[in-house]
């Protein structure tokens, strides 16, 4: 019988070498799900978009991890080394 406190079917997140897009809140922090907060915390690196904005986030809920920008001007160049990462079992949020 499965675990009925389970709210996933994944036993362990973040699982390695998956890339997880985690909603973030527009305007009120207060809007970010547990999960989202659970994968941000401990995957390898958060690839974000506006790290500033990000680290917004990271504060409130005293998270401390690695972020990297990853925008419309520097995906191409940063692309090669996210798949890497996750080829080596590293887990990424987007």
């Amino acid at each position: 019988m499965k675990n009925k406190t389970s709210l996933s079917h994944r036993n362990i997140e973040p699982e390695n070498g998956v890339l997880y897009l985690v909603g973030t809140p527009i305007g009120n922090l207060a809007d970010i799900s547990q999960r989202a907060l659970n994968i941000l915390e401990k995957v390898f690196l958060i690839a974000c978009e506006d790290t500033r904005q990000t680290k917004k986030i990271m504060n409130t809920y005293k998270i401390s991890n690695k972020t990297e920008s990853f925008n419309l001007h520097n995906s191409f160049s940063k692309i090669p080394r996210i798949i890497n990462y996750l080829y080596t079992g590293k887990s990424i949020a987007l």
